[in-house]
């Protein structure tokens, strides 16, 4: 599997868990209330996976293949470089209001929906970023022989929610995921 199939694959797994938050901001925007714990393995899991290890390896390739003698790609790889620095700060942001509510601590739920509904729209911008506009242009501009130089320096990292063997904290969000899934 090369390298984009397997960013891709993440980015179809990471899809799935954010429809799955999606339907939790419109149960909370009816006045219903989720599990908090779940929806925090699923900020941790984002931010844990995503933010330490996708986003890395992204940036390592996006490196790669800077100033690659393709203007538009140079401009995307920015923006998406600048992208991934924000989504982090978003990912602090709700995860810092799903720890408050866990602790008991007061949190307005409308400023809460309205971070939860900026963390969705960032994440499904950013994705549709990377698919739509800077996957197909370094499929169309990067060869062989620099996919081949570059994948032996990139991380490896078995996903800890979608992978082979799923870590035991995240057991209770998988089962949810194949649950709002049916």
């Amino acid at each position: 599997m090369t390298v984009l199939n397997e960013l891709h694959q993440d980015h179809v797994n990471l899809n799935k868990l954010l429809a799955v938050l999606g339907n939790k901001l419109e149960k909370l925007k009816q006045g219903e209330m989720p599990n908090f714990v779940l929806l925090a393995d699923a900020v941790d899991y984002i931010t844990s996976y995503a933010d330490a290890y996708h986003h890395p390896l992204e940036d390592q390739m996006y490196e790669f293949f800077k100033e690659s003698g393709c203007p538009e790609l140079d401009v995307a790889i920015t923006q998406c470089v600048d992208e991934h620095k924000q989504l982090k700060k978003s990912s602090n942001d709700i995860i810092e209001a799903v720890d408050c509510i866990l602790t008991d601590a007061v949190v307005p739920m409308d400023q809460f929906i309205a971070k939860l509904e900026h963390f969705l729209d960032d994440q499904i911008e950013h994705l549709n970023l990377e698919e739509g506009t800077l996957f197909p242009l370094l499929d169309e501009v990067a060869s062989t022989d620099q996919w081949q130089a570059l994948e032996p320096d990139l991380p490896k990292m078995d996903d800890p929610l979608f992978g082979e063997q799923q870590k035991q904290r995240y057991i209770d969000l998988y089962s949810e995921l194949l649950r709002d899934m049916q």
